[in-house]
């Protein structure tokens, strides 16, 4: 009898997570990437997603333009609809996880707390990366220009200029984009994945 006072009950499939694992030769994760605008997030993720590819891996990425454009695009940029965005692309990656897909994400997630809730919904293959840059780097890259509109005034609750970032205390990976190379960063993430052994089945 369900229990849910909707009446809506999970119906387990017939092919497992473990059956779609042992099919593509990997196992499923979330490597959830959060930290500033600009601070190279997309660009990581993208290149890992990349090497990845070419090593024969399942992989997806969740952008946060991308996913704003169709999923959430009901959504602003308020605390609770940055929560709201964030509670939703995490469902969305425990499916893909469920489907043996290797997930990439790129939200700023300025949350300590929306960020965990994430990882309680993906459970333990959860692997948060803080990639850390200055704000000054940050808005000194700004690919968008959107630090310039925030300083100006024309983009209200801005991460980082008019509302706040919470860094992850114990990130499972830290890179230092202002630092470290795009290649280094791409290596750091690919060998945790292998030593928690994400790349085989």
């Amino acid at each position: 009898m369900p229990t849910d006072p909707r009446n809506l009950t999970r119906h387990a499939g017939a092919v497992t997570r473990q059956d779609r694992e042992r099919r593509l030769g990997q196992r499923s994760a979330v490597v959830w990437f959060t930290g500033l605008s600009g601070s190279g997030k997309s660009t990581v993720a993208h290149a890992l997603e990349e090497r990845l590819a070419r090593e024969g891996r399942l992989t997806y990425v969740l952008d946060g333009d991308n996913v704003r454009h169709g999923l959430c695009k009901d959504l602003g940029f308020s605390a609770a609809d940055r929560s709201e965005n964030i509670r939703r692309v995490g469902e969305v990656a425990a499916l893909m996880v469920d489907a043996g897909v290797l997930v990439l994400t790129s939200f700023i997630s300025p949350y300590r707390q929306d960020r965990a809730a994430v990882r309680a919904i993906v459970g333990r293959d959860f692997v948060e990366v803080f990639v850390d840059a200055p704000l000054a780097v940050c808005e000194a890259r700004d690919p968008k220009g959107l630090y310039q509109k925030a300083r100006a005034g024309k983009i209200a609750e801005f991460t980082g200029v008019s509302a706040p970032y919470e860094p992850p205390e114990h990130p499972d990976l830290h890179l230092r984009t202002g630092e470290q190379s795009l290649a280094d960063c791409v290596g750091a993430v690919h060998d945790l994945l292998a030593a928690r052994g994400l790349l085989h089945a």
